[in-house]
């Protein structure tokens, strides 16, 4: 009966990289699995939108997620929110990132018993100091050798392997390796 929903701020697509793609990639992947209780919220919020002939705004795509989230008590659900720290971060007004953080914190601050969230990310400023008081579990690969040797043997393999790459200078391949593999504790 467990439900999971995922979603990956995709650095390459902006329509994924802000708290209305999550928002909507959530309700998505939430109401195609379950009963007619969230066909009926879906319904009502397309109506109240004048049939989709309205673009509903960020507060009510959250108002809606909510919704869809309180008839979830038949299992768990799983958020999976994968690359947070792709999300935009731009000075002076709200930014993009800072509105994902912000819808986050009020789904964890929900304390649905039977809620999840988990999160990936690089470890940020902004959002280790949203995150850290909000996690129950936090685990760091960036300190751990094992990350940091499967990123070496990646470099080395594509240095390796590329067909352009191959036909690069023995020294420039190493020095592209060393280059590489020295700015893997910053990945």
């Amino acid at each position: 009966m467990a439900s999971i929903t995922y979603h990956y701020f995709d650095f390459k697509d902006t329509r994924k990289q802000d708290c209305r793609g999550l928002v909507l990639s959530l309700i998505t992947q939430l109401c195609a699995r379950r009963s007619h209780h969230s066909y009926d919220i879906l319904s009502s919020f397309y109506e109240a939108h004048e049939n989709g002939s309205r673009q509903p705004s960020e507060v009510d795509l959250i108002r809606c997620l909510k919704n869809v989230l309180e008839i979830f008590g038949q299992g768990r659900v799983y958020i999976i929110v994968d690359a947070v720290d792709e999300c935009p971060t731009n000075p002076g007004i709200l930014s993009p990132r800072e509105n994902v953080l912000r819808l986050i914190k009020e789904l964890v601050d929900l304390r649905h018993p039977d809620i999840r969230v988990c999160i990936t990310s690089r470890p940020e400023v902004d959002i280790r100091m949203v995150f850290g008081p909000l996690a129950s579990h936090a685990v760091s690969l960036h300190d751990q050798a094992g990350q940091r040797d499967d990123i070496i043997n990646y470099v080395k393999s594509v240095v390796e392997s590329d067909a352009n790459m191959r036909r690069w200078r023995r020294e420039d391949r190493q020095l592209a390796f060393n280059t590489l593999s020295q700015n893997a504790n910053r990945m």
